[in-house]
């Protein structure tokens, strides 16, 4: 994936995180985990009076409108329902330009047999995301973590692996750095963006071993030398 000069590596340490459902369980999970990390971090909402409740739990975080929180941060992490992407994105598609957007949605149903993948015109989620904001740089990360380990305060380390998915090197080299910044996580770059569909659909088999066996599963990508946990 070669990088063009405008891709130049990015420093973590300077990107105001957007939390755009931050006010949902994930969203307001990994708010959490980064501002703990060092991370100045905006949530956002439909609604801006919850957004700022929910801030108020949170260690270094502001609330606002989504509108906002796309138009302020220079990183955003979509974390809202799969019936609220598109139409999310394309309202605040225009602030997104030339942002690294983190899609972490997953298209999924559930019926009496459990949680399944939606097909998706598009592909995926990411893919769609990536239609709908051409301008920005669209990657997929986070998409297996649990929202529950998250939001412990008791669960000091959250111990998985994220498969990061991007057609832009120097973003999916900035994702994985910042999954970094969360003790016992680690990025590992999962191919292009066109590999999404699985990684995505990849939740529901995970929701299914969670419910039988009463955990909070993640994944562990093994033999991959050189990417310690923190």
């Amino acid at each position: 994936m070669p990088s063009s000069p405008a891709e130049a590596q990015l420093d973590i340490a300077d990107l105001v995180v957007g939390v755009l459902g931050g006010t949902g369980d994930q969203g307001r999970g990994l708010a959490r985990r980064f501002g703990l990390a060092g991370s100045e971090v905006l949530i956002g909402s439909r609604s801006a009076d919850r957004a700022r409740s929910i801030a108020r739990d949170l260690p270094v975080a502001t609330g606002m409108d989504n509108t906002e929180c796309a138009a302020r941060a220079d990183l955003v992490i979509v974390a809202v329902p799969w019936d609220s992407h598109a139409a999310l994105l394309s309202e605040v598609g225009g602030e997104l330009a030339g942002k690294i957007i983190v899609d972490c949605v997953v298209p999924m149903g559930f019926d009496k047999r459990g949680a399944h993948a939606l097909d998706v015109p598009e592909g995926s989620a990411c893919l769609q995301a990536q239609q709908i904001c051409p301008m920005s740089r669209v990657v997929g990360a986070f998409h297996h973590v649990s929202a529950a380990l998250l939001l412990d305060p008791s669960v000091p380390r959250v111990e998985t692996d994220v498969m990061v998915v991007g057609d832009d090197r120097a973003a999916t080299d900035a994702v994985i750095e910042l999954v970094g910044t969360i003790p016992g996580m680690r990025g590992i770059y999962a191919g292009r963006l066109r590999n999404s569909r699985q990684v995505e659909a990849l939740t529901a088999n995970l929701i299914s071993i969670n419910r039988r066996y009463r955990v909070h599963a993640g994944l562990r990508v093994t033999d991959v030398p050189g990417i310690p946990a923190h």
